[in-house]
């Protein structure tokens, strides 16, 4: 396996957090167009996904223990995160979910890799966690009860983000690729039942198709293999907080692509959130 140094895997994260911040829009615009829902765009994402790893990297799938299990988690976070922005939006479901996941991956790279975590770092998390709050309470009470739905889902992709992030860090000997590859053939097979029942079959349209392998080649193959890379060289923690990146892209899609709006109540929540992250950024990178 190549070697990944630091500067090249905050690199790697920043090109994958960037093509994550498309994928949202993507999603959206499946829901509306291609005829799929959340389990559906999810299965199509992972199938492409390791087409275009398999062709491109001549790798042969191998799944094990630690890959059903990296399949697993991939499978709930991203069936949760497009069940998030088919609930409340691209701009909410993706600002809740990144803002929560260096949040959970900073506790359990504490609890889990033993990565210590100072008065700092923890008074950024309390800041963080307010910013949230301030964001998802803002959002609740300004819409109904499908929004709130989505910052639940929102949340729960974040935790099964965070997860995935430690579990692969902890075996950050893997082959990367691998990883990836078993993990979207995983990640597939959990969801296919979901799809059968929701609707597996695309509408057949140039638009369809082109987000489909849009959505399968950039957003998937290219991010998550850099992805999985990165956590070679990086903590988990300083890779989940580069990876909000994704956040502002999604963001500006959500709202001039869909129209959608965030009161400033929420704004100043996120930017809380945003200001917190960064000093665990910091933190992480100086530990």
């Amino acid at each position: 396996m190549t070697h990944v140094s630091a500067r090249r895997g905050a690199l790697y994260v920043s090109v994958a957090a960037t093509a994550w911040g498309t994928g949202g829009a993507a999603g959206s615009l499946l829901f509306q167009t291609g005829g799929l829902g959340p389990a559906g765009v999810s299965l199509w994402r992972y199938l492409l996904g390791a087409a275009f790893l398999l062709v491109l990297t001549r790798r042969s799938v191998v799944v094990n223990g630690r890959v059903l299990l990296v399949g697993a988690g991939m499978a709930v976070y991203q069936t949760a995160y497009f069940a998030s922005i088919a609930h409340s939006g691209v701009a909410v479901a993706t600002v809740v979910t990144m803002g929560a996941t260096p949040v959970f991956t900073a506790l359990g790279s504490r609890f889990l890799l033993r990565e210590p975590l100072g008065r700092v770092a923890l008074t950024a998390l309390a800041a963080a966690l307010a910013g949230l709050v301030l964001l998802a309470g803002e959002t609740a009470l300004q819409s109904d009860t499908s929004s709130v739905a989505g910052i639940g889902f929102a949340l729960a992709s974040a935790a099964g983000y965070a997860g995935v992030t430690l579990y692969s860090r902890r075996h950050k000997d893997d082959d990367p690729q691998g990883v990836a590859i078993g993990g979207f053939v995983v990640g597939a097979v959990c969801l296919a039942p979901f799809a059968l029942v929701e609707g597996v079959v695309p509408d057949v349209s140039a638009a369809s198709v082109s987000l489909l392998l849009y959505l399968g080649a950039v957003p998937t193959a290219l991010a998550y293999g850099l992805f999985f890379s990165a956590l070679t060289a990086l903590r988990a923690t300083t890779v989940s907080i580069i990876s909000l990146g994704e956040a502002v892209g999604a963001a500006l899609l959500g709202v001039v692509l869909f129209g959608e709006q965030l009161t400033p109540l929420a704004w100043s929540g996120c930017g809380l959130l945003l200001a917190a992250v960064a000093v665990l950024a910091v933190r992480a990178e100086s530990g």
